[in-house]
């Protein structure tokens, strides 16, 4: 289970990069406007979240392949929850009995092709944007919960070729992982193995104007669940 604009900084930045090149308002204003709608969101208990495949899924330090389709291919570091036990309709005060623990996970994504230009109707193509081979570097361990505690306060940080691209606390998490888990829980049943992603902080490639591409070497961390080492080869090599 993966989950999108789920860090408040990241969002009001987005917003503020992406609105209409005639919008005549300050980036003061467009950004107080952001800032109103995450807070609606969060009033209304409405995480975005949407489904990812386990093929998908790579080891800690295995090189990671950028399709040759895949035009701008991104990075997104984000705390995972393992779900322990089955979990179905669960609220937000029981939801953390049913995470066995966390570990790192890189959400890799390919912009190009995140929006269908055949057909705009119908927004986001996640299948083909963030589920190739090896998109989703995962590890190194399961940490288990009581190990955490309070995830909170947790520092997320990932580097490309040694620079540093992200450097987040979870604290900027609109939604924390409590309301993911039940939120997921009231639509879907979440099975013993399950992954819930909690989003990624500011920093990805497209703030940045730099996307992956063949020879890059990242380095994720976060507070307490050690580090992934990941490095990208194109298709073909």
């Amino acid at each position: 289970f993966q989950s999108g604009a789920n860090y408040r900084q990241h969002v009001i930045d987005l917003h503020v990069a992406h609105r209409d090149p005639s919008d005549g308002r300050s980036e003061e204003e467009a950004r107080a406007e952001a800032a109103e709608i995450m807070d609606r969101r969060a009033a209304d208990d409405l995480p975005y979240m949407f489904i990812g495949l386990p093929s998908s899924i790579s080891g800690p330090n295995d090189d990671v392949t950028l399709p040759a389709w895949a035009a701008k291919p991104d990075w997104e570091l984000e705390l995972a929850a393992v779900i322990a036990r089955p979990a179905y309709q669960v609220s937000p005060q029981e939801a953390l009995d049913y995470v066995a623990g966390y570990t790192i996970a890189n959400d890799l994504t390919d912009r190009a092709t995140v929006f269908r230009r055949d057909m705009p109707q119908i927004g986001t193509d996640w299948l083909r944007s963030k589920n190739a081979p090896g998109f989703t570097p995962l590890g190194p361990w399961i940490v288990p919960a009581e190990s955490i505690g309070d995830t909170g306060d947790l520092q997320l940080t990932l580097k490309l070729n040694g620079e540093v691209m992200q450097d987040e606390s979870t604290k900027d998490m609109i939604f924390d992982v409590a309301r993911m888990v039940a939120y997921a829980s009231q639509s879907a049943r979440l099975l013993p193995g399950d992954l819930v992603l909690t989003g990624s902080p500011a920093g990805n490639g497209m703030h940045w104007g730099r996307l992956l591409r063949d020879g890059d070497v990242m380095d994720a961390s976060i507070s307490g669940l050690g580090a992934q080492r990941t490095r990208c080869v194109a298709e073909g090599k």
